[in-house]
């Protein structure tokens, strides 16, 4: 369903390939890294953002809402339990009645990145 490959290159700089696509991940410069890229807790909340604004539009489209610009804004947090949660903020420029909006927050609650985050996905490691 999806594959990418990623190489580091040089201290915490990653080239991160996607099908046709490059792009690049590293650690601010408070952790050491130079800043060229999104850190990976962006790459994931960037993941997660996408997967939802894609999936509202689609299920706007079938009913024939008009959403305009859509936003997503998302925020990783860790408290001092060690507990993490995401907070994710909706937002579009389309004239939508509440009705409307509640069901976008429900969909919006399936997304399949959202079931995959939530449902701890298992993660196989080996060496080749």
């Amino acid at each position: 369903m999806a594959r990418v490959q990623v190489c580091s290159v040089e201290k915490y700089v990653q080239q991160i390939d996607a099908r046709q696509h490059r792009l690049s991940a590293d650690e601010g410069e408070s952790l050491g890294g130079s800043d060229s890229g999104p850190n990976p807790y962006e790459l994931l909340l960037s993941g997660l953002g996408a997967c939802t604004s894609i999936t509202l539009r689609m299920y706007a489209e079938r009913k024939g809402w008009e959403l305009g610009e859509i936003q997503v804004g998302l925020h990783f947090y860790r408290d001092d339990a060690g507990k993490e949660y995401i907070d994710r903020t909706l937002t579009c420029s389309g004239d939508l009645s509440d009705e409307q909006r509640q069901r976008l927050l429900e969909i919006a609650a399936k997304t399949p990145v959202t079931n995959t985050v939530r449902q701890g996905t298992p993660i196989a490691t080996d060496w080749k």
